[in-house]
C-alpha cells in the first residue's frame, strides 16, 4: 500500500514524482498557492502562466504544508481555516465575526499548521536520526555488559571452587598429619604399658618360684632348713612392682563456624563506587544542536587557548574612543574585519567606517533603536528590514541582496552564530513574538516562541546574541528581562535587575560565556555568568550616557555605543 505524503518519514529516501498529468519527472518544486508538487519544467511553466504566475513556488523541502479539510461543527458549510491568536482556537471565516471573537487578531490556519508540521517533522527527525539510534547504541552497550558480567561472575565461581579445592587438600594434608601424631603417641603409650605387662609378668613367675620353695621346706626332714629358711630375709616376699595409669591424650573438637571457615576462604567484594552514567553521544543535527564547520572549529581552539589565561578584572579600563560619523547616536556595533565596523543610531542610518574615523559607506534602513544588523563570520553584513519583511545581506564587494523573507513577521534583531553560522532573528506579529533560527541558506530551522508550560517568552526581542554554550540569550526591554533558552529552545532563566529597574538594551557574551548586557538607565552594563547569576556591573563614564549597544572584539576589549553621543568606548574588562 502507498504512502500518503504525511505518512512519508521527513528523513525517507523516497523518489518523488511531478503532479502534473502525465508528467512522471522528479519532483523539485512545490506550489503553495496550488499545494502541487512539480518538476523544473512545471515550474516554468507554472511561472509563465497568466494564472499562477504570481504563485509562491518554492523548493519541495520549503513547501507549505497543505491544511486538512476540517468542516466547521457550527457552520457545516464552512471550513475551519482561521487561528484566534487571543483564543488559540481554530474556527472558520463565520466564527470570527461573532461576538466572541470581536477585535481579535487571526492567522491563517495554513500557515500556523505548516509551521507545527514543520516542528513535527523536526522533531521526527531528532527522533529518527538521534535519539532512536542512538537509544539502539544503548542497547547494544547493555548487551555487551551482560555478556561481561557473565564472563566476569562465571570467573569468579571458577576461582571461588578452585581455592575451595585448595583449602580442602589443605584440610586433607592437616588431618593427615594429625592422625600420623596420634599413631606415634599410640606407639609410645602400648610400649609404656607392655613394659609395665612384662613387669608384672616377671614378678608373677617370681611369686610361683617362691611358692615352691616354700612347698620344698615343708617336708619333715627340712624342718631345720625351713626354720633357717624363714628367719632368713632372702624368702620375704618382694612387693609388688609399682605401675603406673597412662594418660590418654584427649581430642578437641576444633571451634568452627560458617563464618570461620568463609574467612578462610576469599570474599566477593562489590566495590563501593558510584556507577558511571553511560555516555550518550551528543546530537549532530544542524538544526539544534550546533555542530561547527571546520573553520569554527579552528576559532574554538584559538579562544579555548585564550580562556586559560582570562578571568574578570575587579575594574575597567578605558582604552580608546572613537567617533563614528553620519550617525547621532550608537544604538548597534557590528564589528567587521580588516579593522571596520557598521554602527546605526535611532534614525536608521547605519554607517560603515574604518578606526580612523572615515565613513566608508552610508545605507537608510527600517532599523531605528534595535539590534537589527550583524557581520557574519565571512565578512557579510546582514540587517534586517522591519517595514518589508525582508532580511537583506551586504557582500564585501557592496552588493545588496534580499536573503530571507519572513513574511507577515516583522524581524527586529538579529545574530549570526559565531558555531556554526546559523542565523538567529528576534520577530514580532502584532501580539505574539518569536525567534526564529534560520540555516546560512536562509533556510528557516528552529521557531522558539513559549516555554514549557505554554507561556510567551518574549514581548520585544530588540537584541539577541548566542553564547559559547549555544544558549540564545534576548534583550526584552518592554518584559525589563535578559529572557535565555538553550539550543533546544528550552527556557532556561531569565536575568531581571533585584535591586532597581531594569531596561536591557544592547546584548552580547565573550570567550568566557560571560553575558553583558546595557541597562539604558541606570548607565551600566550589566555582566553575568552563562547561568544568569551576576557577577559584576560596569559603570559608563558621562552623566546619563544611557550605554544601549555592546560588542566585544578578538581582543577582548568592550565596545560600548551610547544614545546621547556618537562616539563608542572601548573598555578593557577582562585580566
Amino acid at each position: 500500500m502507498a504512502l500518503s505524503e504525511s505518512q512519508i518519514p521527513p528523513d525517507a529516501q523516497h523518489y518523488l514524482v511531478c503532479g502534473t498529468e502525465d508528467c512522471k519527472k522528479n519532483c523539485q518544486f512545490y506550489c503553495n498557492d496550488c499545494h502541487h508538487a512539480m518538476c523544473e519544467q512545471c515550474r516554468d511553466d507554472h511561472q509563465k502562466s497568466p494564472d499562477t504566475k504570481g504563485h509562491e513556488v518554492v523548493p519541495y523541502k520549503q513547501r507549505k504544508r497543505q491544511l486538512p479539510m476540517q468542516k466547521c461543527k457550527i457552520h457545516p458549510t464552512k471550513d475551519i481555516d482561521l487561528l484566534c491568536e487571543e483564543c488559540q482556537i481554530p474556527l472558520c471565516s463565520k466564527c470570527a465575526t461573532t461576538k466572541e471573537h470581536r477585535g481579535h487578531e487571526f492567522t491563517d490556519l495554513e500557515l500556523v499548521f505548516t509551521e507545527k508540521c514543520s516542528s513535527c517533522n523536526v522533531e521526527v527527525t531528532k527522533i529518527r536520526n538521534y535519539f532512536e539510534p542512538t537509544s539502539q547504541d544503548l542497547k547494544k552497550e547493555i548487551a555487551g555488559d551482560v555478556m561481561e558480567i557473565k564472563k566476569t561472575m562465571e570467573g569468579i565461581r571458577t576461582s571461588m571452587k578452585a581455592e575451595a579445592e585448595a583449602v580442602k587438600n589443605l584440610v586433607d594434608t592437616v588431618t593427615s598429619d594429625k592422625i600420623h601424631h596420634v599413631d606415634k603417641i599410640e606407639q609410645s603409650l602400648l610400649e609404656i604399658l607392655n613394659g609395665q605387662n612384662q613387669k608384672i609378668d616377671d614378678y608373677i613367675n617370681y611369686l610361683n618360684d617362691l611358692i615352691q620353695t616354700y612347698y620344698g621346706y615343708l617336708s619333715p626332714s627340712n624342718i631345720k632348713q625351713l626354720t633357717l629358711a624363714l628367719n632368713s630375709e632372702s624368702l620375704n616376699i618382694r612387693p609388688i612392682p609399682e605401675t603406673s595409669k597412662p594418660v590418654p591424650p584427649v581430642f578437641t573438637d576444633g571451634q568452627h563456624s560458617k563464618e570461620d571457615v568463609a574467612k578462610l576462604l576469599g570474599r566477593i567484594n562489590v566495590p563501593n563506587i558510584k556507577p558511571e552514567n553511560r555516555k550518550i553521544k551528543p546530537m549532530e543535527t544542524p538544526s539544534t544542536q550546533l555542530k561547527p564547520t571546520g573553520k569554527h572549529r579552528k576559532q574554538d581552539r584559538e579562544k579555548s587557548d585564550v580562556k586559560q589565561t582570562l578571568s574578570l578584572s575587579s575594574f575597567e579600563t578605558k582604552i580608546r574612543e572613537y567617533k563614528v560619523p553620519g550617525v547621532g547616536n550608537v544604538y548597534q556595533i557590528s564589528l567587521g574585519k580588516l579593522g571596520r565596523l557598521w554602527v546605526s543610531d535611532s534614525n536608521g542610518n547605519l554607517v560603515q567606517t574604518d578606526l580612523q574615523g572615515n565613513q566608508l559607506q552610508k545605507i537608510q534602513t527600517s532599523g531605528g533603536s534595535l539590534g537589527y544588523h550583524i557581520v557574519t563570520q565571512d565578512g557579510d553584513l546582514i540587517y534586517t528590514d522591519k517595514d518589508n519583511n525582508v532580511i537583506n545581506r551586504i557582500t564585501p564587494d557592496n552588493t545588496i541582496t534580499k536573503f530571507i523573507k519572513t513574511r507577515n513577521w516583522r524581524p527586529l534583531s538579529i545574530h549570526s552564530s559565531h558555531i556554526n553560522g546559523d542565523i538567529l532573528v528576534g520577530m514580532e506579529k502584532k501580539r505574539a513574538s518569536k525567534v526564529t533560527r534560520y540555516n546560512e541558506t536562509g533556510t528557516e530551522i528552529q521557531n522558539i516562541q513559549r516555554d514549557n508550560e505554554g507561556q510567551t517568552l518574549y514581548i520585544t526581542p530588540y537584541y539577541i546574541t548566542e553564547n559559547i554554550n549555544g544558549d540564545v540569550c534576548v534583550s526584552d526591554y518592554i518584559k525589563h528581562a535578559v529572557v535565555v533558552v538553550d539550543k533546544l529552545g528550552r527556557h532556561r532563566f531569565s536575568y531581571t535587575d533585584q535591586v532597581s529597574a531594569f531596561h536591557p538594551y544592547g546584548i552580547c557574551t565573550d570567550v568566557l560565556g560571560h553575558i553583558l548586557v546595557c541597562d539604558y538607565i541606570n548607565n551600566t552594563v550589566h555582566i553575568l555568568d552563562q547561568d544568569g547569576q551576576f557577577l559584576s556591573q560596569l559603570l559608563i563614564s558621562g552623566v546619563r550616557e544611557y550605554p544601549c549597544s555592546v560588542c566585544v572584539d578578538d581582543e577582548n576589549n568592550l565596545w560600548v555605543g551610547k544614545d546621547n553621543t556618537n562616539t563608542v568606548t572601548v573598555y578593557k574588562y577582562l585580566q
